[in-house]
């Protein structure tokens, strides 16, 4: 007897896409790098949405409706520290006010000890000095993931 083939587009469709890894919001007002971390990101599996600046990080970050659609937040934000608007400190510290934010992944071509200093302790999950490995941050995305879903773990 043969197998009934699979109908396209379903969990049975070998040609079916897999659903994303978690939903990543890539902050920089570097257009270039900002599609560099998002084509990385999506590349390994993740849904990416991208934000120019800290305002627009803040303003995704929360849940919202869209045509009267609901918009799911973020489940892990990367952020440059210095944008126009807020700086990714400032869209931190507005982020940890609410209820339940995500983890956050700052970046920064300041490095300084005060920098480290300061995003730890507004509760980033890690801060990465520029020039950094892509696949670092891809790595770092992965393992927040992966601790936030865990039971009694996360936002």
């Amino acid at each position: 007897m043969m197998p009934i083939p699979a109908m396209p587009g379903t969990a049975t469709d070998p040609t079916a896409a897999a659903p994303p890894l978690g939903r990543v919001l890539v902050a920089d007002d570097d257009d270039a790098l900002r599609a560099l971390i998002a084509a990385a990101l999506r590349r390994d599996g993740f849904d990416v949405v991208e934000a120019t600046s800290g305002v627009e990080c803040v303003g995704y970050a929360q849940p919202w409706t869209f045509r009267g659609i609901p918009v799911e937040p973020p489940d892990i934000i990367v952020s440059d520290v210095r944008m126009p608007g807020w700086s990714g400190f400032e869209a931190l510290r507005i982020l940890r006010a609410g209820s339940s934010p995500p983890p956050v992944i700052l970046m920064t071509a300041f490095a300084s000890p005060e920098a480290h200093d300061l995003a730890a302790q507004l509760g980033a999950a890690h801060l990465f000095d520029k020039p950094f490995e892509i696949d670092d941050l891809v790595s770092v995305v992965r393992e927040l993931l992966t601790l936030s879903r865990l039971p009694g773990e996360g936002r």
